[in-house]
């Protein structure tokens, strides 16, 4: 999961409210970095990153439903935070929403065409729906995108598959 957070029109201050819980997540400790993240919401229920990390811990932990509410929640209160979207498309697709996983991840896409992990979510959403076609666009815009080389292998082992056979398949 990544902790890139482009979103414009997020203020300093509310980062700084979720910043140490980040780094709590960095070291993997994710009861202290929700502890933290709860603390930040109870003091602005606005905080979109509180939401988006609180998803992001919540995905880390298996938690898709409680991920799915929380990325869901930070859209609602900045809808062109680009990583809660993701997040919020991802969670669709491991709670088994793939029609609400491809409406987000098309969402994202169209406010930010260039997006590598956009098109990242649509392509494992696409797939997962048994959209095969579909999704091979997709992972080669994630890879014009740069990611790093861990990532392209990944992509590339998936493009492999997708070109094989026909039907769902899930990348997780």
């Amino acid at each position: 999961m990544t902790y890139d957070d482009r979103c414009e029109g997020l203020d300093e201050r509310r980062w700084e409210q979720v910043e140490e819980a980040t780094e709590f997540l960095l070291d993997g400790n994710h009861p202290e970095a929700l502890a933290r993240l709860r603390d930040a919401l109870l003091r602005d229920p606005a905080n979109a990153y509180a939401y988006h990390y609180t998803g992001v811990a919540m995905a880390e932990l298996g938690k898709h439903e409680a991920a799915r509410d929380a990325f869901a929640a930070a859209v609602k209160v900045a809808p062109e935070y680009l990583a809660a979207r993701v997040g919020l498309a991802h969670a669709l697709r491991r709670t088994g929403d793939l029609l609400g996983a491809i409406t987000e991840a098309q969402d994202a896409i169209e406010r930010f065409p260039q997006d590598g992990d956009a098109h990242y979510a649509i392509a494992l959403a696409l797939a997962s729906a048994g959209d095969r076609a579909a999704a091979i666009p997709h992972l080669e815009a994630f890879l014009r995108s740069g990611p790093e080389i861990e990532a392209q292998i990944e992509a590339r082992q998936m493009l492999a598959m997708l070109a094989e056979g026909k039907g769902a398949i899930d990348f997780e």
